[in-house]
């Protein structure tokens, strides 16, 4: 009878230790055993370009001119944008920018006010 954990990708009982990894034979997934299992990582941290966590609600200054993709408009630097939704994706912040309107943008172009 195995002590070893399951397949975090696969579930298989086969599992087997190689040096200080643990490795599936069905699947070839290695990983550590003190790793944490795949999907457990917890709530998604979003932080802007200083490192400071983002949050729904927050307002946030753009740092840097953004183009806008299929117009000519042009989000300039210093532009506040208040009342932000964090997103799942690339672009990970929903806005509206007044001039502009509805927008994705990701978080390493703003900073939080």
């Amino acid at each position: 009878m195995s002590t070893l954990p399951n397949c975090p990708q696969c579930k298989s009982e086969l599992t087997y230790e190689d040096g200080a990894m643990l490795v599936c034979p069905e699947c070839g997934h290695e990983w550590a055993p003190d790793a944490a299992p795949a999907g457990d990582e917890g709530p998604r941290v979003i932080r802007d370009a200083n490192g400071n966590e983002l949050k729904d609600g927050d307002t946030v200054t753009v740092i840097k001119d953004l183009k806008v993709k299929g117009s000519s408009l042009v989000v300039k630097v210093g532009t506040k944008v208040k009342n932000i939704r964090l997103a799942e994706g690339d672009h990970d912040i929903d806005c509206k920018i007044d001039g502009v309107g509805a927008m994705g943008l990701k978080s390493e172009f703003v900073k939080k006010v």
